[in-house]
């Protein structure tokens, strides 16, 4: 089996739609923010988005992370090409789930949110550098996270 990426901007539930994922699985789960360096928090929680020389760092650490524990699930924005390329060299075979829905949606998410980095003021910078691979399997969570898991569930078993 390969890893699973649960993929999404920020607001999307990777992390609780992932760890739910990889307990139904019964493989580990690697946060990916977890690996950000210290100065990428500190930029996104100032408000200022990465480039792609800020991310090579974190998905670094994170595909090695990912690599040693596969076959895992782990939560990645995953935004673009470049990015998925770096996994792809760090990590290995990678799944990718993208989870959606509308901004209204992953606003009011964000702003709800307590204690994370992110501000939901960088929402739309990520919904527009979103550039995700063709055959990522497309998951709403416009929905409760049970529905949201068995969403993922299925759609793995039917890639499978």
């Amino acid at each position: 089996m390969t890893a699973i990426c649960i993929m999404g901007v920020s607001g999307s539930g990777k992390s609780t739609a992932g760890a739910a994922v990889a307990a139904r699985l019964g493989l580990p789960f690697i946060e990916g923010d977890a690996h950000h360096p210290a100065a990428n928090i500190a930029k996104q929680a100032a408000g200022v988005a990465l480039d792609n020389a800020d991310r090579e760092a974190w998905i670094t650490s994170l595909g090695a992370a990912v690599r040693a524990a596969s076959p895992c699930v782990f939560s990645c924005s995953a935004l673009n090409p470049t990015v998925r390329s770096w996994l792809a060299q760090s990590a290995g075979d990678v799944r990718y789930v993208l989870l959606h829905a509308p901004r209204d949606v992953l606003a009011a998410r964000m702003e709800a949110r307590e204690d994370h980095f992110m501000g939901a003021r960088m929402l739309d910078g990520q919904i527009a550098a979103m550039d995700p691979p063709g055959d990522a399997l497309r998951v709403s969570v416009d929905q409760p996270i049970a529905a949201v898991v068995a969403d993922v569930i299925r759609a793995l078993d039917e890639q499978a």
